[in-house]
């Protein structure tokens, strides 16, 4: 079941779900999502690797962030970066009561693009943020268009849609992307 965004505003007075909100999403977002802003874009430099039990991601390289004052950047056909949010999450790694005489639930946040993205010809790539996790949130974008995209820094780019989770976990999350780390650096073992 999809929380609303009232429900996860709600929710995020006691369990922090989402901090560093602005004050548009804090006072009138619209439907079921929370839009979430762009901190940071990072290229890629370097090889890859995912094995069996080891991996490691190319090294990173910060060209822009809100923080320096970087207020936009330009993404060329067939650029690739990773892009940052200025929010960051917590996903109790626990169950949480969503409604008071409910039995408590995990839950777990999904991200889309905002359509503006699909409609500039910007690819965007996420993933499913488990129970546990905390941090900034990291997500692909590349140009696939024919004409550069500008994008300003604070630009609301995502929209966070929190689900409930349907029986047990056998664990919440503890990885090693904890905390928002954009990139391993060197060969690391698989947790």
């Amino acid at each position: 079941m999809i929380l609303s965004a009232k429900k996860i505003l709600e929710l995020n007075k006691e369990h922090k779900l989402i901090e560093g909100l602005s004050e548009r999403e804090l006072k009138n977002p619209e439907g079921v999502g929370i839009d979430l802003r762009v901190g940071s874009i990072f290229e890629i430099e370097g090889e890859g690797f995912l094995g069996e039990t080891e991996r490691k991601t190319p090294d990173i390289k910060k060209i822009a962030d809100i923080k320096d004052g970087k207020k936009e950047i330009v993404l060329k056909p067939g650029d690739f970066v990773l892009a940052t949010t200025i929010e960051s999450v917590n996903l109790p790694a626990e169950k949480i009561v969503i409604e008071e005489g409910k039995e408590p639930t995990h839950i777990i946040a999904n991200v889309h693009p905002r359509s503006t993205l699909q409609r500039s010809g910007i690819y965007f790539r996420g993933t499913k943020t488990d129970p546990g996790y905390h941090g900034q949130l990291t997500f692909a974008l590349a140009n696939l268009g024919k004409s550069p995209f500008r994008m300003e820094l604070g630009a609301r780019f995502v929209n966070i849609v929190f689900e409930q989770v349907v029986g047990e976990i056998h664990r919440a999350y503890e990885g090693q992307w904890q905390g928002g780390r954009v990139s391993a650096g060197k060969k690391e073992k698989q947790i």
